[in-house]
């Protein structure tokens, strides 16, 4: 409890600070239009949060990030299972997910833009960009399970769906949930991004477009400030949820852990 309390004291402190700063080079710019004020954000905030097509745009982006989020870590866990079971589509299939990797999602968005409708682009660009996140770490968590133990299994003659679900599975899952932490802010960057040069309908980042088109810059940085609160209520969300799931699996990841897993490294 004391440790919960230090820990909020400092987030407040330096939230303080780094406001007071926004303040005062607010003042010293003295043009809302470039910089607004703290207060003016707040005055915005509430302007646009009595409004419904607030809750329509925060509802649409919230679909849109969760379908690309939820299609890419199906689509990425599919991959990894299928490359680490045949050579042949290793070799295929990593060098195309190196390529995502390293391509700016700028460019996979108006691609996009070209193939599909604009109302797709934001969950596709979500996808795009964290299939190979969630495939590098569920391979890694596969790789590093115990090959002694595997030729335990095979000796009993365990079949194919023990050895996943007793096996393959406890031991990546430590893997993909550190993967799966990383590609949540991912998947929230990627999707509004799209929003902003698509401007699909009923969507925060098409209310972003809007606000810089029209130079209403406290707008702005009040739906900017709405989507870092509504990644964050996500992801901590989420952290919670998987953090349960972590203490029933415990002991896989104490060596996970003792074997440094990481969720972003590469194959």
């Amino acid at each position: 409890m004391k440790n919960n309390i230090i820990k909020l004291l400092r987030f407040l402190v330096a939230a303080a600070f780094w406001l007071t700063v926004w303040f005062l080079c607010a003042k010293a710019v003295g043009f809302q239009i470039i910089l607004p004020s703290p207060f003016d954000t707040l005055k915005a905030l509430a302007k646009i949060a009595a409004t419904s097509e607030y809750v329509k745009a925060c509802l649409g982006s919230f679909i849109n990030i969760m379908t690309g989020l939820l299609t890419g870590t199906a689509a990425g866990v599919l991959l990894a299972i299928l490359t680490s079971c045949s050579g042949i589509a290793y070799h295929l299939i990593s060098p195309v997910l190196s390529v995502i990797r390293s391509t700016p999602v700028a460019s996979f968005i108006l691609l996009a833009y070209v193939w599909l409708g604009r109302s797709v682009v934001p969950s596709f660009a979500s996808m795009i960009m964290i299939v190979p996140v969630i495939w590098a770490g569920v391979c890694h968590g596969i790789r590093s399970i115990d090959k002694d133990i595997l030729e335990v299994a095979d000796v009993f003659k365990l079949s194919p769906w023990k050895k996943f679900s007793r096996l393959y599975a406890p031991g990546a899952l430590p893997s993909f949930i550190n993967s799966f932490c990383t590609c949540l802010g991912l998947a929230w960057k990627a999707g509004i991004a799209a929003e902003v040069l698509c401007t699909p309908k009923d969507t925060i980042g098409t209310h972003l477009y809007q606000s810089k088109v029209y130079l209403e810059s406290a707008e702005l940085f009040a739906w900017t400030a709405t989507i870092i609160v509504l990644s964050m209520i996500f992801e901590k969300t989420a952290a919670w949820l998987l953090g349960r799931l972590k203490k029933r699996i415990h002991p896989y990841f104490n060596a996970s852990d003792r074997k440094g897993v990481r969720a972003d490294d590469s194959i």
